[in-house]
């Protein structure tokens, strides 16, 4: 089972250089994998739908507020749709680890982990 795990997460690790143009941090990538359970092997759950409201509010609720401990504030959508922009409109696939990954570095939460 880890080397699948281990397979996305090298996945991620390519989508964090191409597509954000920074280098990943393994360590911090392979915790918020292991932090999403089995939700990382399931096609749709894996992904994010960048165009679906509902969705992006999930990840704000779930994500931010919840796992994250922020506040709730119109910075977080902004964050959000920030990194969904810089993953690309065309992009179908966005790894929600990888999501769930630039938020944590952006909102400087690594410790959480």
């Amino acid at each position: 089972m880890s080397n699948k795990r281990d397979d996305l997460v090298a996945k991620y690790a390519v989508d964090i250089k191409e597509k954000f143009d920074e280098e990943p941090d393994m360590d911090l990538l392979s915790k918020v994998a292991i932090g999403l359970g089995p939700a990382i092997y399931n096609v749709d759950s894996s992904k994010v739908s960048g165009g679906d409201e509902k969705e992006l509010e999930t990840v704000k609720k779930n994500y931010l507020i919840k796992k994250l401990g922020m506040k709730d504030s119109p910075k977080l959508m902004e964050a959000i749709k920030s990194v969904m922009n810089t993953y690309g409109s065309s992009n179908k696939n966005k790894y929600r680890a990888v999501v769930y990954y630039i938020l944590c570095k952006h909102f400087d939460k690594a410790s959480i982990y």
